[in-house]
């Protein structure tokens, strides 16, 4: 495939020199396009073969515009790479070399040192507001952070997979100079920075494809959000993976996590997406790829990219843990450590098995590496989709969530943790819009029919509890208090994951590569023992009690990593897990005996 460049990408508003600008709308149902100009001017854009309509202009960085659509609708460029206050305000130049870069020479992280930190920037308070935490997550052991969706959505509050404009960076966060500070901040700082980005649907509010370029969409297919994205157009194609290349080589993101791709009825276009980005980044940076995917495609994994958010993993701990089984959560309620079990030695629960609704899911994985797989205890959406968006440390005694922590920070998986995590925030993360009108009307309605399914809202007066995703204080009450932990149980959950995660660097981070899953037998309900083979040699063992209940067990021979809680070792000599505990050991790789003539 041909190397595409910044000056030549197809779509939107680009810099071709510090005075002149090409203007490119794929707009194959009009007949007539123009940019209308901050300046007053209107000029009509060349119509070309396959239904660009294309235009330089004399104008630098800066200049505000619009395009109107056969002289009766203006509307913003799809391809916008700032607005100048909000969706409905003009789209504006930006110039993509005018950020002076603090740290070039960074060249991100392999993916086996990933610990990932997931924040949502507006619940922070911008991207200026996201870089006072660098520090503390550098001190504490993160190596990179993960940034909600920033592609401009309709008002002020939304998590982001509402966007409409992909290429524009939300402005009610800040200017894409202001991202750009925050990469080069957290660069600074030894943090990698991966974007979640949504390229299965436009949001509700603020689309205008279908108004002049409906063939963006493929009508007799639907997802859950409408018509389906039609990637196989190259048009389309093209959109999306320039909007990708520009993440990663303008903005100097260190990788992507692209949302909900079970949605993508076109497995060609993520192979294509994953081709593109390797062959276009120098291949001396680590640039990660991740997915999440409904449907467990292990082959994808294997197509240029690095891992996939195993949900398997979350939903058999979260029933482990709270003991909670409807909906979806209802496929794990049988035999979940079992399940468990299985997450941790071959990757996928859901390998090709049918899951609640009669349906098979997933595809064998037990050939991948641990570090294939992202394991959480909690993220946005496991948090957000409840309805009062409590957290874990909410809904299971503390001793059971630092013993899940333990395993979560120490498999060689890849651990990923939800901003408050390591402070036990009580703040709730709820879902949150800013939505007005009929639409607001329907995403209330909608959010409270969604836990119909629920045996606690099965009745309609407890649904008219559940908060308002449109109420302004419904988006503070989301918002997290991440100062320093005062309260000794803070304090105990930020000195576990610290601790943890020095382990995690030291012992455990340099011998991920060639690692590789050897066993995990269940000892009882909520207790099992876990063993890895390092790429040295050495086997990683975790014995894990999620019960409330004693446990016998085959004490480890080698020494211990760690123990939670404390002093669990004088228990060994028993044979005994204690409830709600922890034990991880580190067999070392045998030394090398020489007799006399043999030679390494």
């Amino acid at each position: 495939m041909p190397l595409r460049t910044l000056d030549t990408w197809p779509h939107g508003a680009v810099m071709r020199d510090a005075e002149h600008t090409r203007f490119a709308l794929w707009a194959p149902d009009a007949f007539y396009v123009s940019v209308e100009l901050d300046d007053g001017r209107s000029l009509p854009l060349l119509p070309q073969a396959e239904g660009w309509f294309v235009l330089e202009v004399r104008c630098p960085a800066g200049t505000r515009y619009r395009y109107n659509i056969d002289g009766e609708q203006d509307v913003p460029d799809p391809a916008s790479r700032a607005q100048a206050t909000d969706l409905g305000s003009p789209s504006v130049v930006v110039d993509p070399l005018a950020y002076r870069w603090q740290h070039r020479n960074w060249q991100g992280r392999p993916w086996h040192e990933a610990v990932i930190y997931e924040l949502h920037v507006g619940a922070l308070g911008g991207f200026s507001a996201v870089e006072q935490h660098l520090p503390r997550l550098a001190e504490l052991g993160i190596t990179a952070i993960e940034l909600m969706p920033l592609a401009q959505f309709p008002g002020e509050r939304n998590w982001g997979y509402d966007g409409v404009l992909p290429y524009a960076p939300q402005a009610s966060y800040g200017t894409p100079e202001q991202l750009k500070h925050l990469i080069d901040a957290a660069h600074g700082q030894g943090l990698a920075v991966i974007l979640d980005v949504v390229y299965n649907h436009f949001g509700p509010d603020g689309n205008y494809l279908p108004h002049y370029a409906s063939r963006f969409f493929h009508e007799d297919k639907h997802t859950p959000w409408g018509a389906a994205i039609d990637f196989r157009r190259r048009e389309v194609r093209d959109f999306f993976i320039d909007n990708a290349l520009m993440w990663l080589l303008e903005y100097r993101f260190d990788g992507l996590r692209l949302d909900a791709v079970h949605a993508i009825d076109d497995p060609d276009f993520l192979q294509e997406l994953g081709q593109q980005v390797r062959q276009q980044v120098d291949p001396a940076r680590h640039v990660w790829l991740t997915l999440e995917n409904e449907h467990n495609q292990a082959r994808l994994l294997e197509q240029g990219f690095d891992a996939q958010w195993n949900d398997d993993g979350h939903n058999a701990l979260h029933v482990l843990l709270t003991g909670e089984t409807d909906a979806y959560y209802s496929d794990f309620a049988e035999q979940p450590t079992q399940k468990l079990a299985r997450c941790l030695s071959q990757g996928f629960i859901y390998q090709g098995e049918p899951n609640r609704h009669g349906r098979p899911r997933g595809e064998p994985s037990a050939h991948l590496p641990p570090s294939a797989f992202v394991l959480f205890l909690q993220n946005h959406d496991q948090i957000g989709n409840r309805a009062f968006g409590e957290r874990l440390n909410r809904l299971t005694p503390p001793q059971a969530l630092h013993a899940a922590t333990v395993l979560l920070l120490l498999s060689p998986m890849i651990p990923l943790m939800f901003m408050g995590d390591e402070l036990a925030a009580e703040q709730p993360f709820l879902f949150f819009t800013s939505h007005h009108g009929e639409l607001a009307d329907q995403v209330r309605e909608g959010r409270r029919n969604e836990f119909a399914a629920f045996n606690a809202f099965a009745d309609e007066q407890q649904r008219l509890r559940i908060p308002d995703p449109n109420a302004l204080q419904t988006f503070h009450a989301s918002q997290p208090k991440l100062t320093a932990a005062d309260e000794s149980a803070q304090r105990a959950t930020y000195e576990l994951h610290q601790h943890l995660l020095e382990i995690r660097h030291r012992h455990i981070m340099p011998h991920l590569p060639g690692a590789q899953a050897l066993s995990a037998d269940v000892l009882a309900e909520g207790a099992l023992s876990a063993r890895w083979r390092l790429g040295d040699g050495s086997v990683l063992r975790i014995d894990l009690n999620l019960s409330s209940q004693p446990v016998t067990y085959a004490a480890a021979a080698a020494p211990l990593l760690f123990e939670y809680p404390p002093q669990t070792g004088t228990l060994l000599q028993t044979g005994t897990l204690a409830p709600y505990c922890a034990l991880v050991s580190l067999t070392p790789v045998a030394p090398l005996h020489l007799t006399s003539g043999e030679r390494r």
